[in-house]
Order: structure tokens, then sequence, then C-alpha cells
């Protein structure tokens, strides 16, 4: 595999590398971003999924997270959110298209010859990493924010021979049920709902897929977040985990909204809850605890 190198910059005594390969998944070329800590290695991985209208460079440019994973000795990897190329679909909404894939492989037209982000992030993203740097084998985590927080938990869910920690921040729990979740499911899987649900974390859990495969899932949530009543519902995930018996840490956090700043101010505790589980030196969560 042919990975290019457009550009490194040196952080906190890391390499933050930009990064370029063509996907079989998508049929196009992705971008990527990874930093990797100094020293020889070999170092876990997490790999960061961004939300709606995001690319590769929006968690590298603001959730300010490299010095943590410097301390812990991570790569931190954060691949772009979709498809983009000469003759990709797209759609003037925000919130479907290009910035918008919602790690699902789309089966309906115009998307599915290009739309595979969730083959690409599972598959050809893991391998460009592997064969690029030096990574400790079967120590992986995933975590992302709003859809990409759907993503993480829905990836790790069922592929925990891939991810061995899991954590999101503002997620789209339910996306079967909440707009952004059908208006993107619809255009991309069809109209057949029951195709849905292997994408929708929550019924996943009530499902049993990914039982006992995690000590502990951690979701940071803003408690002034503009979508938290309609879009993200994070209720519903803490009432499947409880009846699941799958432990949840579930942090509401007063006074944050959805934004990046909210990212940078709990990205520490994320890094820290990856490295304890893939062999770094995690600390003690900090912040409030609203369900465990």
């Amino acid at each position: 595999m042919t990975i290019e190198t457009l550009a490194q910059h040196r952080v906190f005594g890391g390499t933050l590398n930009y990064c370029r390969h063509f996907s079989t998944a998508t049929g196009v070329p992705m971008r990527f971003s990874a930093f990797v800590p100094a020293g020889e290695g070999p170092f876990p991985v997490v790999v960061w999924l961004s939300g709606l209208t995001c690319t590769e460079e929006n968690f590298t440019v603001k959730a300010g997270a490299y010095r943590a994973a410097a301390r812990y000795g991570l790569i931190v990897v954060a691949p772009d959110t979709s498809p983009r190329d000469e003759g990709v679909a797209d759609s003037p909404d925000y919130d479907l298209g290009q910035g918008a894939g919602f790690y699902v492989d789309a089966t309906e037209a115009p998307w599915a010859p290009h739309f595979h982000m969730w083959s690409y992030v599972t598959q050809d993203l893991l391998k460009a990493v592997d064969a690029s740097f030096n990574t400790l084998p079967g120590a992986r985590g995933i975590f992302g924010h709003s859809m990409g927080g759907h993503g993480a938990l829905t990836i790790a869910l069922r592929n925990p021979d891939l991810f061995k920690s899991v954590s999101a921040f503002a997620p789209i729990v339910s996306p079967t049920r909440c707009a952004w979740g059908e208006k993107a499911f619809t255009a991309y899987l069809g109209p057949d709902r029951s195709a849905w649900r292997a994408h929708d974390a929550t019924l996943l859990i009530e499902d049993g897929v990914g039982a006992g495969a995690f000590d502990d899932i951690l979701v940071d949530q803003g408690d002034s977040d503009p979508f938290l009543k309609e879009q993200l519902k994070p209720e519903l995930l803490a009432e499947a985990c409880e009846k699941a018996g799958q432990k949840l840490t579930l942090r509401m956090q007063p006074g944050y909204d959805h934004s990046y700043f909210f990212i940078q101010t709990f990205i520490d505790d994320h890094l820290a809850f990856h490295a304890a589980r893939l062999g770094g030196d995690g600390v003690k969560l900090s912040g409030r605890v609203e369900v465990q």
C-alpha cells in the first residue's frame, strides 16, 4: 500500500503527519492525519472519527489532543469524514454527502459507488496506518464526536476484534430515532429500516452485539448542547446499557455545548481512558459522572 506524506509538523516531541492514499473501499484517494509520539514504539493507536462537515484537519487543529497523546505514547489517527474527488456524489445539505458519510457503506444511488466509510475505517485506514507507522498489534481504540461518536460506537460494538476501547463526545446514539440519522440512512441505505439497525449503537446493545467486549464505554455530553434533546438523546444509550449490563460512564457536563471547545476540555480524559486499556499510562478520570 502506497502512502503519500503531504506534510509533517513537529509537536510535543512527536510528529504530526498529513497523509493520502488510495482506498479500494471508496474508490478514490483518502486523507488522514496521524500524530506519532517520540520514541521507537511500537505504539497503541486511537482512531478519531469527526462529525458533520469536518475533514481530517478539524480534530488536528482544534482538539488540543497531542500533549496528552505524547504523554501516554499514543498514535492518534483522524480520517476524513467522506470520500471527496471528481465524480463523487454530493448534496447542498450540510448533513448529507461530502463531509457527512455517517460511517456506513451506502447501497443506494448516487452514493453507492464511493460512500463506503464503514469499510474504509475498518479496513483500508487501519492497513494504511499499520503499514506507515510502528503500531502495537492488537492495541487499538476508537472515539469520535457527534456523527463520529455514532461511528465509533457502532464500529467498536461490531468489531471488538479490531478495537479494544471506545469512547465518544456528544454521539448520535440512536440515529434511527433522530432527523439526522433518518435522513442519512434513507439516502445511503434505503427505506427498509431493518437495514438501519446494524448502525444504531443503542439497538446494537439491545441486541447483545459486542456484549462483554468492553469493560466500560465513556461518553461526555454537554447539557447546553443545542442538539441534545432532538438529535443526540444519550438517555436512550443509558437505558439500553443498564438493561444489557454494559457499563457506561455517561458524564453530563454542565454548561458545555457541541463545539470543539467542549472537546478540548475533556480530550485528555478520553486519551487517558484509552491509554489505560491499550497499554499506556492512563490516569483517573475527572469531571461530573451522572451515570455509571
